[in-house]
């Protein structure tokens, strides 16, 4: 995707429309953007054909809940972005089979609409036709090895600890719990070099790469928060891991050591029933169930706990919807969500900004597909950032959870070394 023709902005408590600032909530202004370019829903069609592609960052919550004001962060970027594509180019690697999809937006009358949209699919045809005769260019990834983080080993077990006290208080039953490292890059940084090379080392199903005038969004998402695909709503929790190992019988026991962890499926449980209550709130009543709990999924460096949570959407109403009733994904939060959300402030002490957020497409026929932006980079203002934790329960042990934010993170450490 690429030349958008409009863009929705929310920063600083304001929001801008193609940089002009208009009136309302984000999430109503959203739905209403998203609603005023309708296309019909057709069968076998690629699952995005058209729509809104961007992010909705953590900090959305305090639109959501009455919630201590963000903490001061150097790094000043929009709590909602999206640009807004009547042309998509959609390559299916199963089938290898190339589709444009060109909806003539912004242009209502029905003529003026035809015609734009033969205009746009026959310029896209060409500018895709000419890179397919150009010769890729290759990238040279400049080493990154200055990572500084903002808890030490000891600060970040105490968090642990101060977690489990609340727990112990019946404050709460789960909180998520993360730290953030930065680097320095060099002038010459090349951030799709850096994701070509995560893709090939730490690939994973719900991926994005975004790149914004002054921010480049780099994710290998595991995790989907939320999928809507005609009236049926999907979301798929992910909590509990464990590191892989080279050796594949030590790897097959670390895999059946999560599977078997009364903590690692307590966690899991949790969320599924917190998102379970979200979902109901959207959802034809009797329709949610869980066809899947504590499943094994493996990737490039962790095994996780993966659970499937399904519902009918109530007539009526929009993917915006879904996402709104749902944010943030439970899962990055913890169970109560309010009460887990004000302890990740205290403690961490920042803005998590895209991260735990979510990255996705809002199509104009309805679809929509979004992930939890967890193992997500981004990069702008000079420097690399990201963030990574876990969710704390009463059993957790400090030293167990600041490793596994380690292990989380290690692939992200490699992938920025040529």
């Amino acid at each position: 995707m690429a030349d958008p023709f409009a863009e929705l902005k929310y920063q600083n408590h304001t929001l801008y429309w193609n940089e002009e600032e208009i009136s309302g909530d984000p999430w109503t202004a959203f739905r209403k953007k998203v609603k005023a370019f309708p296309l019909q829903q057709l069968p076998g069609s690629p699952p995005f054909r058209g729509g809104a592609v961007g992010y909705l960052g953590y900090e959305l919550n305090q639109t959501l809940e009455s919630l201590p004001p963000v903490p001061p962060d150097d790094i000043d970027l929009p709590s909602l972005w999206m640009h807004f594509y009547d042309v998509v180019a959609v390559y299916d690697h199963e089938l290898k089979t190339a589709t444009i999809c060109s909806s003539g937006y912004p242009e209502k009358e029905p003529t003026k609409r035809q015609d734009r949209a033969l205009e746009r699919a026959n310029w896209w045809t060409d500018q895709l036709f000419y890179a397919a005769t150009v010769t890729a260019p290759s990238f040279a990834l400049s080493e990154v090895s200055n990572w500084t983080a903002n808890f030490t080993k000891e600060a970040y077990i105490q968090s642990v600890e101060r977690i489990r006290e609340w727990i112990a208080a019946g404050d709460v039953f789960q909180a998520n719990f993360s730290q953030r490292f930065t680097a320095d890059l060099s002038e010459d940084f090349d951030s799709i070099a850096f994701y070509q090379r995560s893709r090939e080392i730490n690939a994973a199903p719900f991926g994005a790469y975004f790149q914004y005038p002054s921010l480049t969004i780099a994710s290998v998402s595991p995790e989907r928060f939320l999928r809507l695909s005609g009236r049926k709503i999907e979301t798929r929790p992910i909590k509990g891991t464990r590191p892989r190992h080279a050796d594949r019988f030590q790897d097959a026991v670390l895999a059946e050591e999560l599977l078997a962890s009364k903590k690692d499926r307590s966690e899991n449980t949790m969320i599924v029933d917190l998102l379970r209550n979200d979902l109901a709130k959207v959802c034809i009543p009797g329709s949610v169930h869980v066809p899947m709990l504590c499943g094994l999924e493996s990737y490039a460096s962790v095994h996780h706990l993966v659970s499937m949570v399904e519902g009918d959407l109530k007539p009526g109403l929009h993917a915006v919807d879904v996402v709104k009733a749902a944010f943030p994904g439970g899962s990055i939060t913890g169970a109560p969500k309010k009460r887990a959300m004000e302890i990740i402030q205290e403690l961490e002490g920042m803005p998590r900004h895209v991260y735990c957020g979510s990255l996705g497409y809002w199509g104009f026929d309805g679809h929509m597909d979004t992930n939890i932006a967890i193992r997500t980079i981004l990069i702008g203002q000079g420097k690399a950032w990201f963030q990574s934790g876990g969710g704390i329960v009463y059993l957790s042990d400090g030293a167990e959870e600041y490793q596994e934010s380690l292990d989380k993170a290690a692939r992200i450490f490699t992938a920025f070394q040529p």
